[in-house]
């Protein structure tokens, strides 16, 4: 699926076309820098902002065409540019609080009026060019220390109002919510974002909507954290048809978060040991097909548990290891295969996707109970719709 829309996102093809397509949805590709492991989206020149599922912001380092944009501090616009971070209404001219989300740090800087250019879509083809407008947070480029080389910034597609989904809905006059295919990178093709929803369909089948064939599940908020992350509701966690002995109160305590700027699984330590337990244990009673036994690996750090590749056996679906499912709140379940589970680390060793949490303790609801990683959301379509998420549709 990702292909086929990268095919047509990338040829930017300016149509002559009646004005009320501009309620279309936006078109995006998304590529994987090999170095990071994080995802991009360009942005203006040949330059990339990083995609932050978890930030509240679009910024950049500062550009030459860029106008600065005259909001009072006190305006509704930079209270919102100010939501998620402390400040002070001292200064007559609103700052925000740009942040990387790889190294944490934080820089003020003044908010301008930003363009890149995108195409809308009919969910087949790329229809008109348009020029995006957005507000976006003007940062030294100090602040860029980690990103992807050729990056510039930050597009966060978080629940904020200054997120780009949000403020896409705005200046596009589309709908608040958006749909995110993340590629594993290589040979495998760039993914896509689409600002606005569906429709979406596949030349397979060009006449259905694929997001109306969906099933969702709420989006959550973090309440009291004052986080514009995006949670999901997690009832337990499966190990093929076995249930790991992890609670629905240990999973909600912290709860669990996507992530795109964590390349693999985050699990608290009374998660994280039941977890790999439960895998150990379901990968012993299974044989590869070809009847292989998997043999362990020397640990690659940080991955613990890591095998010989040759032992696993491969199929269409990635390493034939226990499928992880997560049941989510409404009854749907997000299934995991070996291609969502497994990592290549070094030729011949393949490792489990799935990391202990340093320096957080048990049960500490401070830390989310699972940070679900860019490898877990990589060649499925992920997408919000209103308050709602879906994520278990495979796109290879």
């Amino acid at each position: 699926m990702a292909r086929v829309l990268l095919a047509l996102a990338a040829s930017l093809v300016a149509l002559a076309w009646p004005a009320s397509c501009q309620r279309l949805p936006v078109v995006a590709p998304v590529t994987k820098d090999p170095a990071t492991s994080l995802y991009t989206l360009p942005f203006h020149d040949g330059a990339n902002l990083v995609v932050d599922i978890a930030g509240p912001l679009v910024w950049s380092t500062c550009q030459r065409g860029h106008l600065p944009a005259e909001l009072p501090c006190k305006s509704p616009t930079c209270r919102l540019a100010n939501s998620y971070h402390d400040w002070h209404d001292d200064d007559k001219a609103c700052t925000a609080y740009p942040y990387n989300p790889v190294t944490g740090a934080c820089a003020a800087g003044s908010l301008v009026h930003a363009r890149f250019v995108a195409n809308t879509t009919d969910g087949r083809n790329p229809v008109s060019q348009v020029n995006v407008r957005a507000l976006a947070a003007c940062a030294p480029r100090k602040l860029l220390a980690s990103l992807p080389g050729g990056s510039t910034g930050v597009a966060g597609l978080a629940g904020s109002g200054l997120a780009l989904p949000a403020q896409l809905a705005s200046t596009q006059n589309v709908a608040k919510k958006f749909l995110l295919c993340l590629p594993r990178g290589g040979t495998d093709g760039d993914g896509v974002a689409i600002f606005g929803g569906g429709p979406l369909h596949f030349w397979a089948d060009p006449w259905t909507d694929y997001t109306q064939s969906m099933d969702y599940t709420p989006l959550l908020s973090k309440q009291g954290q004052g986080s514009p992350a995006h949670y999901i509701s997690v009832k337990s966690i499966s190990m093929e048809n076995s249930r790991v002995p992890v609670s629905e109160r240990v999973l909600a305590t912290g709860g669990v978060m996507l992530s795109t700027r964590q390349p693999y699984a985050l699990l608290r330590r009374d998660v994280y040991r039941p977890f790999v337990d439960a895998f150990v244990k379901a990968l012993a009673a299974q044989a590869a097909p070809g009847g292989s036994v998997a043999r362990a690996a020397r640990p690659v750090a940080p991955f613990e548990l890591c095998y010989d590749a040759q032992t696993l056996g491969n199929t269409r679906f990635g390493y034939w290891v226990p499928s992880v499912t997560l049941a989510l709140d409404g009854g749907r379940d997000w299934r995991m295969t070996g291609v969502n589970s497994m990592v290549d680390v070094e030729p011949g060793t393949a490792c489990l996707a799935f990391v202990e949490m340093k320096g957080v303790r048990a049960g500490d609801g401070g830390a989310p109970a699972v940070i679900v990683g860019g490898v877990q959301m990589e060649n499925i379509v992920i997408t919000s719709r209103n308050k709602a998420f879906v994520p278990a549709r495979e796109t290879h």
